[in-house]
Parts: C-alpha cells; structure tokens; sequence
C-alpha cells in the first residue's frame, strides 16, 4: 500500500515547500573483534557507498532533514527501531530495541517499552527520556495554536530568524499519527517505557513512534545541563508541566540544532542507537564505524562504511568501475544501464522501488479552471498514452515494467491484484482519442488549455510530459510548461497549474496514507480531491483493525478515485543497484531509496 507517500524527493506532509576522500581499505589481516560486543565486526574492512546527495541533517523529522534522502539512509543506518520493511515488504518487529503492545482498547493505548540493551553511542541508556521528546515533538501537541512558522523559513526549510517570544513549536513529523495523542504520555514504573493514548484507535500505531534525538544531547545544548540524567530529568519536568520558557529552548534546538554546515559543530550530536554510529562529516562524505554500544540483533560485519558524494549517476558508474566506489544505486536510466553492462566484477540488479509516477490533475482552483469538469478531466486522461510512457522511459531499465493500475496499492503488494479487477482502471489501458473528443464536446469545451508542473531539471519526467502533451493535442488539448525548479514548493498552490507529474514515494507500509492522498486537505493531497463517500470511507478505515477488512475498504477506496478521474498512476521507478564483487548482502531496497537500508547485512567476501 502506498504509506508514508512523499513528494519524491521531498516531503509535502510537512510543508509543500572538505576533505579529501580516504580510499577503500584493503581487505586483509581479518580478524574477528572480540572486545566492542560487535562479535560479527571485522577488523579492517571498510566499504564505500556512492549517495546522490549529501548528508546535511541527523535530524530526518523535520521539514529541512527530511530532504535530502541521503539523510534519511544515513539516519536509517545509524538508529533501531520498534518495527522496519524487509525484503518482502513485510513489518517486522525488532525487541532487540524495544516492544510495542497494546495494553487498553478503550482508550486505545499502546505502551512503547525499550529493551534493556537499548543505548546510544555515547554508552547513555535510552529511556523514557528520549520516548517523551519524540512525543513532544512529532505530536505538535505542546505547539502554541494557531501559530504558523512560514514565514520565519528560508527557501531550504530551515528557520532563519527567531519567533515571536513565548512562542513554542516543534517542527516535527506531526501528520504521522502522534497528532492523535494529545494528552501527554504517562512514564513507566521502570523508567524505559512510555504508554500512549490515543484519541481514537488508530491503525498504525507501529508505526507511529520512533525514538529520534538524544534528549540529554537537546538538554545540553538548549539548557546547557552537562550531566546527562539531569538534563534527562529535565526534559521530562519541562514536557510534563508545560513550561513555556523551557520548551521555547528545546524546540528552537529540535528545529536547528542537528543541521550539518557542513560539518556538525558537536560530536554528540551524531550519537545513534544503531548498529553504525557517525564519525566524521565532511563536504565530499561521511564515515559511519561499527557501534561498539550496539547489543541489538543487527549486529554489523564492516567496521566501516564511507559514503561518498557522487550526484551524477555516470560518474558513479566511472567509480564503480575504478574500485573507488563498492556499491551504487544510482538513477536509473538508460544511459547508466548501458555504462554498466561495460563494467567488470560487478552484480547489477534491477527492479523498481516505492516510486510512482503520477499525472495528478487540479479538480478544483486550478489555473483555467477546465478541470472543475469530470468529463474534461477523463477526457484528459484517455489521451495519456501510457504504454508509450513506460516503453520508452522504464522497460528500457526493466524489460517487465508495466503501467501502474492502482491509485492505493503498490504492485505485488496483497490487494493490488483484487482491486485492479474492479477499480476502473482498465478503461484507461489505451489511449482512445475519439472518446476523449466525444467527452469534451458534451461538456462544451473547445482547445481546453492545460498548464503542467513538472521538475524541468528531470529527464524523464520531460521526456514525459513531451509525450502526454503530445497525444492531447490530437483530441484537441492546448497543453503547456508550467515546469519550475521550485516545483515542490509550487504543489497545491492554487491557481499555479492545472495538471502535476511528479513521484509518490513509500516510504513505509502504514494504512493511513490512503487519508493523506485523499481526505481534504490530506498531505499529499495537492490537487484538491473532496469527495464525501470518499471521506467516510477513510473515517471507517481509520478505526478498522482487521487486515481483510482494511484490504477491502482499501480496494473500495481505490475505485471511488479511480471513479473521479482524478489523475492517473503511470508507472513504478526502476531501480539500479551494483555491487562489487568483494560485497555480498548489498540489495536494492524495497521501499525508500538508499542502498544502507540493510547495510548490517553486508560482508566482505574474504571474510564469509
């Protein structure tokens, strides 16, 4: 299911806004670590992975750290979890890091408990510290109402001037469902623990809560309490009473305090609960080493990993090529598929990832207004030549690409097959210009001009654009560039355009992003879909626990908006990934772009 959607690569739920590289190690003297309870590290061995864009952030819930995804494969890398995707885009749980049960019904209320060998970097024990500041922050609940941060925000997302005084606000992830857990979470008996009512049951609880910063690094730094259970202590007392004044100063360093310019100005602020910890920040890459704190069940085997900057997917290639770089998984496009194919010793594999090109049309305050109307609107969308799309700009890169047929389930998830059989989709398997002509004539509408956003930066989505623009004309559709580099931001705006491509990335398998994409004013609803049935669909599944049920409504969901004609899905992302022949266990990931997502996994072949 498409949960946790993104802008790619950015976030629209939060906002529609050197040194020299140090070489690979050789891979000798491998000898097994006995001392760090690191037991599968081996001594010596280091990888390097090619990222696209730079580490800025250690902080992935805000609007600014969210953005790049190299933040969010670093962040992932370096810090546990309650529950993650594998493989097989199953959730799975990890107690190794803690545990999250349901303990009441009525009010629903889930108790996050964090195992005992839960620690940060710095040999500090995680505790309810850390789970209440992630509440505070992530829930808005302690936010001053009605404030709006706008206009104190530069063109990065980042705060370039202070607020009001006695203004707190906590730019966090507040759409992710800790918005449904206004009354302030109650502390365990063992301090390590943290029960969370909820307003009403909420369907993805596990995926709700993730621990995030060290709230004794926010104490020392934004209260300057040096001591660690002090500064803990102190969080707690200033979360639970609600001082003003205190958490004006603990949100101001939530909000900044992590960003990298380039360089972070504390080492404290990298510390993790992962199985890799940061080490060093630099302008052309970061060094993650093995966490010798680490006690979890993700235990790695390379004591380090250097990821390198790389931004053009080419050059990535040349260093793969040269043995500068291990591993890649770059933009997949014809011309990195081609390069590859000339490289030796390595594995390429492709597939797709949580990607989906879509074509979203503006029902409503769109630029000219054409498509108020749903004939218009499938009219529009019976032009689409989708076939085309996919077997000029995908298959390419995977020959067993297809067009995508659902607006709420990923292909090859459970449900996507059931809800294609009855959504409507078919009717937009092939392009049928005299059915799109007949449409516009009943709604009385001549050469209806269509604006489109797009990123102009972005070859295949130009490449795109050229041909949907192309086969609208024959039904007698003026469509224009409304591309811009500042596309993101320009995402719902009204009036800006009519129609938008860009992806929807899934970045985790929660329910509730069906109520992002469709509910009004949803977060990643920017082309302003209202449609009541809809609405009362997404309240139902909202309180509905059992995963046949949730199926169906999602599969009913599916084809009321497929009923609206309000955009299509065109096609998954491919992927690319390369590997080196000296590493094993380096796979594309599932969801999220970024080849760390696994990187515990990852051996030397000399040392298996």
């Amino acid at each position: 299911m498409l949960e946790g959607m993104t802008a790619d690569p950015a976030r629209p739920h939060f906002r529609a806004r050197a040194r020299a590289w140090i070489g690979v190690l050789a891979l000798s003297a491998l000898v097994l670590t006995g001392c760090t309870g690191q037991s599968r590290v081996v001594q010596g061995t280091e990888v390097t992975v090619a990222a696209a864009q730079p580490f800025s952030s250690y902080n992935g819930n805000t609007s600014y750290g969210s953005n790049p995804a190299a933040n969010g494969d670093i962040i992932g890398a370096t810090n546990s979890r309650f529950f993650s995707v594998d493989a097989d885009l199953d959730l799975v749980a990890d107690p190794s890091f803690g545990t999250a049960t349901v303990v009441s019904a009525d009010p629903f209320s889930v108790r996050y408990s964090l195992s005992d060998t839960a620690t940060w970097s710095d040999g500090e024990r995680v505790d309810a510290a850390d789970l209440l500041l992630a509440w505070a922050a992530n829930s808005g609940a302690l936010n001053t109402p009605g404030f709006d941060d706008t206009p104190y925000l530069d063109a990065d997302n980042r705060y370039d001037r202070d607020f009001p005084p006695g203004t707190v606000f906590f730019d966090g992830s507040s759409a992710g469902g800790l918005d449904h857990v206004t009354s302030t979470p109650v502390i365990g008996d063992d301090g390590r623990s943290v029960t969370l009512a909820y307003d009403r049951y909420f369907v993805d609880w596990r995926l709700a809560f993730e621990v995030g910063v060290a709230a004794h690094v926010v104490a020392r730094h934004a209260m300057g309490i040096d001591d660690p259970e002090e500064g803990k202590a102190a969080i707690i007392a200033a979360i639970e009473t609600a001082d003003v004044a205190q958490l004006r100063q603990i949100a101001d360093f939530w909000n900044s305090g992590f960003t990298l310019a380039p360089t972070p100005a504390h080492p404290d602020l990298l510390l993790g609960t992962g199985p890799y910890t940061v080490t060093e920040v630099g302008a052309v890459h970061a060094r993650l080493q093995a966490n010798p704190q680490y006690r979890g069940d993700h235990a790695p085997t390379y004591e380090s990993v250097v990821v390198r900057y790389i931004a053009d997917p080419l050059e990535a290639v040349s260093a793969l090529a040269d043995g500068s770089v291990d591993v890649i998984a770059p933009q997949a496009t014809v011309d990195v598929a081609r390069a590859l194919a000339g490289v030796d010793g390595i594995e390429v594999t492709t597939g797709v990832d949580g990607a989906i090109e879509h074509l979203d049309l503006q029902v409503a305050q769109g630029r000219s207004g054409v498509f108020d109307d749903e004939r218009v609107r499938r009219a529009f969308l019976l032009t689409v030549p989708r076939e085309e799309i996919v077997a000029g700009l995908v298959a390419p890169v995977e020959a067993d690409a297809s067009p995508v047929d659902s607006e709420v389930f990923l292909p090859g998830a459970p449900g996507y097959d059931d809800a294609v059989r009855t959504n409507g989709s078919d009717a937009y398997d092939a392009v049928d210009i005299p059915a799109a002509r007949a449409l516009l004539a009943s709604a009385g509408v001549v050469s209806p001009e269509v604006c489109v956003l797009f990123d102009p930066a972005n070859p295949r989505r130009v490449a795109g654009y050229e041909l949907i623009r192309a086969s609208a004309a024959d039904a007698g559709f003026v469509v224009s560039d409304c591309s811009s580099p500042d596309w993101r931001e320009l995402l719902g705006l009204p009036g800006g355009y009519d129609a938008s491509l860009y992806a929807l990335r899934s970045t985790n398998l929660a329910i509730g992003s069906a109520r992002a994409a469709f509910a009004p004013g949803g977060a990643n609803n920017t082309n302003f879909l209202d449609v009541p049935a809809i609405t009362t669909l997404l309240d139902t599944l909202d309180t509905t626990s059992e995963p046949a049920a949730q199926a169906g409504l999602l599969s009913t969901i599916d084809g009321a908006v497929w009923a609206q004609s309000a955009g299509l899905p065109l096609y998954q992302f491919p992927s690319i990934t390369a590997v080196r022949a000296d590493v094993a266990g380096a796979t594309p990931s599932p969801l999220a772009p970024g080849p760390l997502w696994n990187v515990w996994q990852w051996t030397p072949t000399s040392a298996r």
